[in-house]
């Protein structure tokens, strides 16, 4: 079962492939007149690239990849970490993810990501490095210095799930605080010679954090289910000084996530970013649009497109579940895209470590809830009383058993008051 489980996941994440016209060529040449279209739409961004530390702004891949970024509501999956601090309170199951992207030429980035959930209280560590070969040639092409040039972030999150109830899924605060480090190596004057310590002089050890709120609620619901269909946040990421004169990425983002029925997942981000060093130098905003769909039980789909002065990029990927292994893999097309093996290919591998008894417990909640009701309907109000009661001892926040027990009192304070009434009146 699983080996055609894994065919099918091959052939579906593969189907995109024939539209991509078989020339590399050709294929530069359509996304570059597309790219030409949408930049007479939208304009060209003269602030570009004025932001350091390029390694914030490439996703560690996933589903939040392969949504183009649309991800801060959706939020359901270890990736959640890079775009909304506040998805560790609200993820179902704990998670362990390693990602591996293949960016641009030599470019690699390798990430980490764990988080784990306590009731109202979820935490969340992840890391990822960017590494890339640096090699130097003088005038007559004599190679004179090399090595390799990386970025590294390594991340800290925890976040709290205030308000939550049965009919609310609560509004969740979380921050992330990031650390991240740049190594240059040295390279050499105009003689060709190395200069000791030159790179260090442009290396960097830069702190920063991400700030989020998110909540779910139901909207226009098409299926009948407890989980709510529709969320909305708003983050803060990469807030922090300028690191050797250059500002960081900072971005605020206010999104929304939208499931009109179960299988399909609508999710639309639109980011401002703010350049702190000079706010009249601030990218232009940009927006992103995600779409994912459960095929099967174990195979699902994501396609996404941003719009984004200079650099728009469309994705599309799939995930291929295997009890409790998860594979993602993920193309990505824009300016940067050759038509090569494994180009602009991310692949991610997530393993579900469980729910902490979460599922289980809700199980037994709505077990003995019902158990209450069959009682009460036979008029064995003493075992509907115990049934409740025990279903508050278990979750507190299980609204419908506390209305019922209200009421359940309420009828016997009036038989006791009918009671005592009768016999008054002998």
């Amino acid at each position: 079962m699983n080996r055609l489980k894994i065919a099918a996941f091959l052939t579906v994440s593969l189907i995109f492939f024939p539209l991509i016209p078989a020339n590399s060529a050709d294929f530069n040449d359509t996304y570059g007149n597309l790219a030409d279209y949408l930049s007479s739409i939208y304009g060209i961004d003269n602030n570009a690239g004025l932001t350091t530390f390029p390694i914030l702004n490439i996703p560690m891949g996933g589903r939040s990849e392969g949504m183009s970024g649309a991800f801060a509501a959706v939020s359901d999956d270890a990736s959640f970490i890079e775009f909304n601090p506040a998805g560790s309170s609200m993820l179902s199951d704990s998670e362990l993810a390693f990602f591996h992207n293949n960016w641009i030429a030599d470019s690699k980035i390798e990430s980490i990501s764990f988080t784990k959930r306590f009731g109202d209280f979820g935490i969340a560590t992840g890391g990822k490095w960017l590494y890339l070969p640096f090699t130097e040639y003088n005038i007559y092409g004599e190679r004179v210095s090399g090595g390799y040039y990386s970025e590294g972030v390594a991340i800290l999150n925890a976040s709290y799930n205030f308000l939550s109830s049965y009919h609310f899924s609560g509004l969740s605060f979380g921050i992330s605080l990031k650390g991240a480090f740049r190594i240059m190596p040295d390279y050499s004057d105009d003689n060709g010679n190395i200069i000791n310590g030159s790179g260090m002089s442009q290396s960097a050890v830069m702190a920063m954090a991400d700030i989020g709120l998110l909540t779910r609620f139901d909207f226009l619901k098409g299926f009948a289910a407890r989980e709510k269909n529709t969320s909305a946040a708003l983050v803060i990421r990469n807030l922090g000084p300028p690191v050797l004169g250059e500002p960081l990425p900072t971005a605020a983002s206010i999104a929304i996530s939208y499931k009109p029925f179960r299988p399909l997942t609508i999710a639309v981000d639109f980011t401002v970013p703010v350049n702190f060093a000079d706010i009249y130098l601030s990218e232009k905003p940009y927006g992103s649009i995600g779409i994912s769909a459960n095929i099967t039980k174990f195979l699902s789909m994501r396609a996404g497109f941003m719009l984004k002065a200079g650099s728009s990029r469309v994705n599309i990927g799939s995930a291929l579940n295997l009890n409790n292994i998860a594979i993602d893999i993920n193309y990505t097309a824009d300016m940067l895209t050759q038509l090569q093996p494994l180009n602009r290919v991310s692949i991610g591998v997530r393993l579900n470590l469980g729910d902490s008894g979460r599922k289980h417990l809700a199980d037994r909640v709505d077990e003995l809830y019902l158990m209450g009701l069959e009682a009460y309907s036979r008029g064995d109000f003493i075992n509907a009383r115990l049934c409740w009661e025990e279903v508050l001892r278990l979750n507190p926040k299980y609204e419908p058993a506390k209305n019922n027990l209200i009421m359940l009192q309420g009828r016997e304070d009036l038989s006791d008051r009918i009671d005592e009434l009768y016999r008054l009146d002998l």
